[in-house]
């Protein structure tokens, strides 16, 4: 079809802005967080192709692997930054979740840097996130947990995201051969 895997990959992040300005433009509304579920499926779905594309039709490119992990974090950040905005929601828990899921990412590439591979290890990774936030959303549309709770829960992702980021390194310093 002429349909390149970084196409792929730009495109998944277009949708990502597009469901982030819903929420963003509508924060009390339940319907675009309803749909969010389905858009972080389809996103999901859309980054296990572009990297198939890839491996399969012979694209891989450093400006694919550039756009892989720039667009991962940056979709991130369109489509869960609006949550800051939902009321009763705590947007300094928001704004830490994603910066630490950011952190999370790029020890992951760094990773490579030393010597090591990408790390992928949790427990709390983007797929985690992708579901915790597709969870959050339709209990917030749905209005079946008090706010509260979901302010407590966020306040767990953020310990979670602070072990996943050491957990990674310190698998990144085991497998470059350091173990101090």
């Amino acid at each position: 079809m002429g349909i390149t895997a970084n196409q792929v990959t730009i495109f998944a992040t277009l949708l990502s802005a597009i469901g982030g300005a819903a929420i963003l433009f509508n924060p009390a509304s339940p319907a675009p967080l309803l749909f969010l579920p389905v858009l972080l499926f389809i996103r999901m779905a859309l980054n296990a192709i572009d990297g198939m594309m890839a491996r399969e039709f012979n694209q891989k490119s450093n400006l694919g692997a550039i756009l892989n992990e720039l667009t991962d974090v940056i979709a991130d950040a369109l489509l869960y930054l609006p949550f800051a905005l939902i009321p009763g929601i705590d947007a300094y828990l928001i704004i830490a979740i994603v910066t630490l899921g950011i952190l999370v990412e790029m020890i992951g590439v760094v990773s490579i840097q030393i010597g090591a591979s990408r790390r992928y290890d949790g427990p709390f990774g983007k797929s985690d996130r992708a579901f915790v936030f597709g969870f959050i959303a339709v209990v917030i549309a749905l209005g079946f947990v008090p706010v509260l709770w979901l302010n407590i829960l966020l306040s767990v992702l953020i310990v979670l995201s602070c072990y996943t980021i050491f957990n990674r390194a310190k698998q990144a310093l085991i497998e470059a051969g350091e173990t101090s």
